[in-house]
């Protein structure tokens, strides 16, 4: 596998402000992650949508240890310089089981802060009897029990655009403008390649295994999700829904679904952001995520 890079050492390399490590996901794969903060705090874990790598959450990690927290962003597995796994095995309960894994690692329960698949894998967990113990609170970021049908679709459509490559940085960037209208297009087009991967026929590729999106079920499939309501109707920790205003994945019906069910969740909209709430507008959700969790 050329494409994705392993080191045998935990501890891969010290930044000013963050360290890069590998965790043992489920069955020994390997997780990437960026860590900030004194492990000796709180633990926050951040999981990032489908399609994204763990650097969706690079600001958000770095607020969360200034406001002293221990933040651990992960790279799901299939995904950014996580290990892709061998039977394609990228269900919800696959990513959760991964997330227990390391948070046994880390020997510390954690709050968990998940957008869209990242917090599907997060509601398993905190809905999980028999991991209770592991999760202290849930934030999830622009995903109810049920993802709507329509933007899921598009989101899936905007994936699957780029199975071919991509010629440029350009190409793109223009790709991304016009699945995310709303946001102003970077001048500097050379972080795009955080979650690309130049390939030797010289095209770009995003950072994520194909299988994983080839595999993934129906957005109408609503018996896949079956799980995501069982796990809702037993979450007992600090809950706190957030949506962006401009989301077309979830829905005022979806949230006052999600509400019915987790009758003790808050509920938080961020103006003038979209499904990638962290991206539009880091400011006001790291600062949305602190309040909440210093509430507690």
């Amino acid at each position: 596998m050329d494409f994705v890079l392993f080191y045998e050492t935990i501890h891969i390399f010290i930044a000013p402000s963050f360290i890069h490590m590998h965790f043992k996901g489920h069955g020994g794969l390997k997780i990437a992650a960026d860590v900030w903060g004194s492990d000796n705090k709180k633990l926050v874990i951040l999981l990032h949508g489908g399609g994204q790598t763990r650097h969706a959450w690079g600001e958000t990690g770095k607020k969360l240890a200034e406001a002293g927290y221990h933040s651990v962003a992960l790279d799901l597995r299939g995904h950014g310089d996580s290990e892709w796994h061998s039977d394609a095995d990228y269900t919800i309960k696959a990513y959760k089981e991964d997330l227990v894994s390391i948070i046994k690692e880390i020997n510390k329960p954690a709050s968990l802060i998940g957008a869209s698949l990242g917090g599907m894998a997060s509601l398993l967990l905190a809905g999980d009897e028999v991991n209770s113990n592991l999760c202290t609170s849930l934030i999830m970021v622009d995903i109810g029990i049920y993802p709507d049908p329509a933007g899921s679709d598009r989101i899936v459509s905007f994936m699957l655009s780029g199975e071919g490559g991509f010629e440029s940085l350009e190409d793109v960037a223009k790709s991304i403008s016009d699945y995310l209208p709303h946001r102003q297009k970077p001048k500097d087009l050379q972080g795009l390649k955080k979650n690309l991967r130049l390939k030797e026929d010289g095209k770009y590729y995003w950072h994520w295994d194909p299988r994983f999106i080839r595999r993934r079920p129906g957005s109408r499939d609503k018996g896949y999700f079956d799980l995501q309501l069982k796990a809702a109707q037993k979450v007992v920790v600090p809950t706190l829904l957030m949506r962006g205003a401009l989301s077309d994945v979830v829905t005022m019906e979806d949230v006052e679904y999600f509400l019915s069910v987790i009758g003790h969740a808050k509920f938080v909209e961020i103006e003038k952001a979209a499904h990638m709430i962290a991206g539009d507008r880091n400011d006001v959700f790291a600062e949305e995520a602190i309040k909440f969790l210093r509430s507690l």
